[in-house]
């Protein structure tokens, strides 16, 4: 497959897009004020640092590939392909159900997508999107003809319910893409994706893995907690998240005064304004629902996609930008020109 830039998907073989959408929350509403019962905060203090008032808890029973399974059905369902039609699953996930087997291989067999390969990729928050510019490679090159994305995480079992700079902030959710063959000049038009492993060390969830696995001597429960040095994240995020935008607009050849609709990681409010502004984007032209659910990680782009698509904010031909960023530290962006789907013209 030959590329027109390095970075750039202009010269796919085969214009690639998104067949349909889906997204699934957990029942359980956790307020700001029922935080405040047990966590020393305010909702005062939390909407005036975060702009989040609730974020979804998922029941004990339910796992990441619960979130998952439902939210590609809804998926499938909008896309009108049936899970045995399906070539490829890729979830994108900081939180899967267990080491192993995979999360892709659980929602695989309970979805019924019986022909499907799957994997699991994490590289935390920025994870969904850069599922979707992985997913893409595989249509692009002709390789498949669909392929279901889902980005899930269930973010409060990594909470430390007693320290107010991380548990107020995240919440458990899942969104979920069917990627196929569009009509040229729609589809994915311009990617960006970078990791600062340097910064690494500011967001982790240090136990768990062969580094500190759960046996070693002297692991402590908080070392399964997710730790954040939160100033430095919020730097680092207020700088990339335009940034990233801008370059995969740069890449398709594209600039934000053609943005239709700007869709951002939802952590944070005063991040995605920072963003908007280094875009120079009016309110109306950028998407956020981090209000209702936090900061749902790899669940995060994909739920608003789903529900900006739902509310009616997204229209034929309309170029809509998605960007996430996250631990790694890391970061990834795709510029979409909306439909161009089989059968509607």
């Amino acid at each position: 497959m030959t590329t027109e830039h390095p970075n750039s998907p202009q010269g796919y073989k085969t214009p690639v897009g998104i067949l349909g959408v889906g997204h699934f929350v957990p029942d359980e509403v956790l307020t700001n004020a029922e935080l405040a019962k047990f966590v020393d905060t305010t909702d005062e203090w939390i909407v005036g640092r975060t702009g989040i008032r609730a974020r979804r808890r998922a029941a004990p029973d339910q796992a990441t590939s619960d979130l998952a399974i439902e939210a590609g059905r809804r998926a499938l369902e909008a896309a009108g392909t049936r899970p045995e039609d399906l070539d490829l699953i890729i979830v994108a996930t900081m939180t899967p159900d267990c080491p192993m087997p995979a999360t892709s291989s659980i929602v695989q067999h309970k979805l019924g997508a019986t022909r499907a390969g799957g994997f699991d990729l994490n590289i935390a928050c920025s994870g969904f999107v850069y599922a979707l510019i992985t997913g893409a490679q595989f249509v692009a090159s002709g390789t498949y003809q669909r392929v279901l994305v889902i980005g899930a995480d269930c973010m409060t079992r990594l909470m430390n319910w007693k320290d107010r700079s991380t548990c107020v902030l995240f919440g458990d959710g899942a969104g979920a893409v069917v990627l196929g063959p569009v009509a040229s000049g729609y589809g994915m038009l311009g990617i960006h994706t970078g990791v600062n492993g340097a910064g690494g060390p500011s967001l982790t969830v240090n136990a768990g893995g062969s580094r500190m696995p759960s046996w070693s001597e002297g692991v402590k429960p908080s070392d399964f907690y997710l730790q954040m040095e939160g100033p430095e994240v919020f730097r680092f995020a207020v700088s990339v998240m335009g940034e990233a935008a801008l370059k995969a607009l740069d890449n398709g050849g594209l600039t934000p005064e053609q943005v239709s609709l700007f869709i951002p990681h939802q952590a944070n409010a005063r991040i995605i304004e920072a963003s908007r502004k280094r875009l120079n984007l009016p309110p109306a032209r950028v998407f956020s629902n981090v209000e209702n659910y936090g900061n749902t990680s790899c669940g995060s782009v994909p739920l608003a996609l789903s529900e900006a698509l739902q509310q009616g904010r997204i229209q034929d031909r309309d170029l809509i930008v998605l960007v996430g960023f996250g631990g790694g530290l890391s970061w990834a962006s795709a510029a979409i020109r909306w439909g161009g789907q089989p059968g509607s013209g």
